[in-house]
Parts: C-alpha cells; structure tokens; sequence
C-alpha cells in the first residue's frame, strides 16, 4: 500500500516487513533502489518536479521521519509507524551477516566511512564488508568512483552523500553498478563511525531525535524551519481537499 505525502509515494510498511523486502531484492537480477525520506526530502521534492520524480522511482520508499507519519493521519492512508533508515540498515546487517553477501560504504567526509566499516564488522562479526570511499569526489570523478565499486562486487551499495546529491547519484549511476541493492543512507556513517551520538532510546521511541540532534547541535535549528512550514503545508492541503 502506498501512502502520498505531498507527491512522495510512500511505502506503508513496517520496519520488518522493510527488512524482509530489502532481503529479497537479494535474490534480484536488476538493481533495487531504497530511499528514506523525511519531512525536508518530502518539501524539496514537492517544489522540484525532478527530485519528486527520482523518489518515486525507488522500489522501495520508507517514511523516515516522524513529521511524515503525523502527515499521512490527514489522509486515507494512514502510515502506522515511522521506519528509520539507520534501522533498516542495521537490520538487514544483522540478517545477512555470514551469509557472504557484502556491502560497500561511499560517503561522508574523508575517514568516516572506513571508520564506520570498522566498527561495524565489530558490531556484526561476519558482516561482509567489501570496500568505502569518502564522499568528496566530483561528478568528472564517477567512472573511477564505479570502476572501484564493481571491482569490489558489493551486493549492497550504501550511498551516504547528503540529500538530495545520494538520490541522483544512486538515479544517474545504477545501471553502471552491480551491485543489486543502492540505498540513500544520509549521515548514517556518523552515527556507525561514532562521529555522531545517536538518540538515546526514549528520543527514538517518542519520535524525537530531531529534538535531541537540535539540542545536540543548536545550529540546525534553521535546518528545522521546515518542519513547520512542512507541517502547514500539509494542513493547508488538507483544508483545500488536496489530501
């Protein structure tokens, strides 16, 4: 079932039900594309027809955000629960670790994704972590970036390049690649390279943790303006009969 919020078709899903979609596109023969947006990816793509276009075409498009939960209540189609992307992948890891199917990190400032595969093979031993690359490359440099990729064989490409560069990145380059899955990640490598302290659990489970990255980090409380215009944009769609 999918659920529109402001033209982004979002999948109704569980986090599981996630997971044991993500699994399957495994056993693919084409590249599966997974996107996560939030409440600022849904605003974007509504004023940029191309965004708008590149989201839609993923095979599968998870409600990030809780902004975006609390917007479907106001349509038909209401989303029960948001599904992190952090969690998706950290899911999947568990699944597929010392199964041989690999995963290759690009993104991030230099240092942080090899950290982040680092630890990650420490928290889930048997994870097979085939290759990373730094996210400072311009678009001249794709083909090597590529060639890289494919060298190393990965089954699962995690693009972490900040939105909405990862998602045409993923759109412009996923025929080029091998691997089966390509996932936009956002700032995942902080989080699993330690850069970045994640919510405590309370904050996740509330739908909080743009209030604790907000205490965390003062600065992005002009990146929280869209919330609010995100969130009368919605009402103002659903008084005009739009949703």
């Amino acid at each position: 079932m999918k659920t529109d919020i402001l033209g982004v078709s979002f999948d109704n899903i569980s986090p599981t039900d996630a997971c044991a979609t993500a699994i399957s596109f495994l056993e693919t023969t084409t590249p599966k594309t997974i996107f996560t947006p939030n409440p600022e990816m849904a605003m974007l793509a509504y004023k940029d027809a191309e965004f708008r276009r590149i989201l839609n075409s993923a095979d599968l498009v998870i409600p990030d955000g809780i902004g975006i939960v609390y917007a479907s209540r106001l349509t038909s189609s209401k989303i029960s629960q948001r599904v992190p992307g952090i969690d998706l992948l950290t899911d999947t890891f568990t699944h597929i670790k010392n199964t041989g199917h690999s995963v290759y990190l690009l993104g991030a400032v230099k240092g942080v994704a090899e950290t982040a595969a680092t630890r990650l093979a420490e928290q889930f031993p048997g994870l097979n972590i085939v290759g990373h690359h730094h996210g400072y490359f311009k678009d001249e440099d794709d083909d090597t970036i590529i060639a890289a990729i494919n060298t190393a064989n990965p089954d699962i490409l995690l693009v972490g390049l900040g939105f909405p560069r990862q998602e045409n990145w993923i759109w412009r380059n996923k025929n080029r690649l091998n691997a089966k899955i390509l996932i936009g990640v956002g700032g995942s490598f902080d989080v699993f390279s330690g850069k970045i302290q994640r919510a405590p659990k309370l904050f996740q489970k509330l739908g909080l943790e743009w209030l604790f990255r907000l205490m965390r980090q003062p600065s992005r409380i002009w990146r929280q303006r869209v919330l609010i215009k995100f969130a009368l944009l919605v009402l103002y769609k659903k008084l005009r009969g739009e949703l």
